[in-house]
């Protein structure tokens, strides 16, 4: 009650409008999204017709829900899964946190979700895809990070920042990129550092958004090369293809 209070009084003194419909926002619960456009975001819940691999959603199957894309073949990652599609919130909230590096509560609360949903009870360490060094002074944090960390306090996984690193500065994927510009600007980018606190490892690795998965792949196959025994990947987002 006084929490649902306090948040209602913080949006009445700083006021802030949804980067999606630019309604005035009621409550900081939300993130920088209002509750409609909540609404018209899909967030999986399982009912999805999904590739097996890397979670695409794809047109239903009338004998099962798991399909394969075909798309994903020599991917590096035992499965990927996502919160949900970038789309209205959450692609708000992907935006967002290149700014300011902070998940909302709902944003933390889905990660929470998708993460239990998925049966990554298996998984011994957490690590974020890493930024080159150049891009992390620009932006002044790494976004994966922030959501490594909001996931490691909930679960209580250990999370490392430092083993996996990139060592090649990459061109800011952007829409319209295809997917074999995607793939060459990050097959040689990442390398561990530490390859002994990887040995062994059930590793999740995180990200905003997975377009392509070219980042997540090549990220894998290098921890994987560093003796990691498996590595899932959970984004806050999944792109479709006609979003790239």
């Amino acid at each position: 009650m006084f929490g649902s209070l306090k948040e209602h009084l913080y949006s009445a003194l700083l006021p802030q409008q949804c980067a999606c419909c630019r309604t005035n926002l009621a409550t900081v619960y939300n993130g920088n999204t209002c509750d409609d456009c909540w609404q018209s975001t899909t967030v999986y819940d399982g009912s999805e017709s999904i590739c097996d691999r890397c979670g695409m959603t794809m047109a239903p199957s009338s004998k099962t829900r798991e399909v394969h894309c075909w798309q994903c073949d020599g991917h590096h990652y035992e499965r990927a899964t996502a919160i949900g599609t970038y789309e209205n919130a959450l692609a708000a909230a992907v935006v967002g946190l290149k700014i300011t590096p902070k998940l909302s509560s709902r944003v933390a609360e889905l990660l929470l979700t998708a993460f239990l949903k998925n049966n990554f009870e298996t998984i011994s360490l957490i690590v974020p895809v890493p930024l080159s060094k150049r891009r992390k002074i620009e932006r002044g944090f790494n976004q994966a990070e922030v959501i490594a960390e909001v996931l490691a306090r909930r679960t209580g996984i250990k999370i490392d920042i430092l083993s996996l690193g990139r060592v090649q500065h990459s061109p800011i994927h952007r829409i319209g990129m295809d997917r074999k510009a995607r793939d060459l600007s990050v097959k040689d980018a990442f390398k561990v550092a530490r390859p002994k606190l990887i040995e062994e490892q059930d590793i999740l690795l995180v990200d905003d958004v997975f377009t392509t998965g070219a980042t997540v792949s090549y990220s894998a196959k290098s921890l994987k090369n560093s003796g990691a025994r498996s590595v899932n990947v959970l984004t806050l987002a999944r792109a479709i293809p006609e979003k790239f």
